[in-house]
């Protein structure tokens, strides 16, 4: 990890140390952003400093078009349970067969990270102590995203990135976001 990165991430942990949990005693950071703007990451960066677990919107949304049914997801499966005090199981979406698989637990914890586009969704941001946006220009993020995920994102990037702008503009998750970070 490079020095910046490092740095980001010991600022989020800073920041979101101080922030009070907005259910029960876990505190619960979204990181959020527009795709390739270094989400995963820095979700890992700050996993390694404060142990906690990892959710990643893309293992919950239902496909390419699927941005919304993961915020649904996330609200239903894990974060209501979690204030409910109940365990939290979610199922992954299997990007090849087109459904969802097998379940996950949620570990307990004082810390969970999530990670992805819809993260910060308006209907999500009362179980959250706070929301982290990644700003990157969108040529950097292409580029970082189709090196990462190449032919297999190619042909959906368009599409993804229109259901991003409606999701976004209607949310207004940047706007809100109480950290904001420059990733590139």
């Amino acid at each position: 990890m490079m020095a910046v990165e490092r740095d980001v991430a010991q600022r989020v942990v800073a920041w979101a140390a101080g922030r009070s949990p907005a259910i029960g005693r876990r505190r619960i950071v979204a990181i959020e952003g527009r795709s390739g703007s270094g989400k995963t990451t820095l979700a890992a960066a700050v996993a390694d400093r404060t142990g906690a677990p990892v959710v990643h919107m893309d293992d919950l949304y239902a496909g390419w078009d699927g941005l919304l049914p993961g915020v649904t997801a996330l609200r239903e499966w894990i974060l209501e349970p979690l204030a409910a005090g109940e365990p939290a199981v979610w199922r992954r979406w299997d990007w090849t067969a087109g459904a969802y698989g097998e379940e996950h637990r949620v570990p307990p914890g004082a810390w969970l990270i999530v990670e992805g586009a819809g993260a910060g969704a308006r209907v999500l941001r009362p179980y959250l102590a706070g929301v982290v946006w990644l700003e990157c220009p969108t040529a950097e993020r292409k580029r970082r995203a189709l090196a990462r995920d190449g032919e297999t994102y190619a042909p959906h990037w368009d599409r993804w990135a229109a259901q991003e702008a409606a999701f976004y503009a209607d949310e207004q998750v940047r706007e809100c976001a109480d950290l904001l970070v420059e990733t590139c």
